[in-house]
């Protein structure tokens, strides 16, 4: 079956490597780019181009942005006094989506795995005591994933949080065991958060 050029090929095989799309979609999407090269094709190429160059992680919470800090953190009207605990980015990003939480993040980078060898040094957590001591910290809310190793690390945090006197939460209702946040509806997510647990 011929599918165009080398490079044609090269991009529908890349496509299929991303997240959710499989050899049927990446060709589907490939075409459309090619058939509309002139607007799409040339946007993307150069949105693309500008993303790999100016993308970093916040220098406070983890998060992706192209400057030292993310729009999250340079905000004022953000709560400094309440940190959200995440894996990683995409979870940042789902809770926001919900739009119900005002205060600010922390991206882990992961979770502790004895099988992968990861550590707390591995992940963002002395980063995370840092800023909480450093910073008006009332509650840190832990809204990690329902998997083994998610709320392992959520209870390897709530246990040296616990000796820093500030209230540890956890997400409540509407999280599934082994659900990831990036898969649930914004409502699940609003919900989970307002209905948060101690620790």
């Amino acid at each position: 079956m011929a599918e165009g050029s080398d490079d044609i090929q090269a991009l529908i095989t890349l496509m299929g490597r991303l997240p959710g799309l499989g050899p049927r979609s990446a060709r589907r999407i490939v075409l459309q780019l090619i058939r509309k090269r002139s607007g799409q094709m040339t946007q993307l190429a150069q949105l693309l181009d500008r993303v790999a160059t100016n993308s970093r992680e916040c220098l406070t919470c983890g998060n992706i942005t192209d400057s030292d800090q993310c729009a999250i953190c340079s905000d004022p009207r953000r709560d400094t006094g309440e940190i959200c605990v995440v894996e990683d980015v995409a979870d940042l990003w789902a809770l926001e989506r919900g739009n119900s939480f005002r205060g600010r993040y922390h991206v882990l980078g992961g979770t502790l795995s004895a099988l992968d060898e990861i550590g707390p040094e591995d992940l963002g957590i002395p980063a995370l005591l840092e800023r909480i001591e450093n910073q008006n910290v009332r509650e840190v809310i832990l809204a990690l994933n329902a998997t083994v190793d998610g709320q392992t690390t959520a209870h390897y945090i709530a246990d040296i949080l616990n000796d820093m006197g500030v209230a540890v939460t956890g997400l409540a209702h509407g999280v599934p065991i082994g659900g990831e946040l990036d898969y649930l509806d914004d409502g699940t997510i609003s919900a989970a958060l307002n209905a948060r647990r101690k620790l």
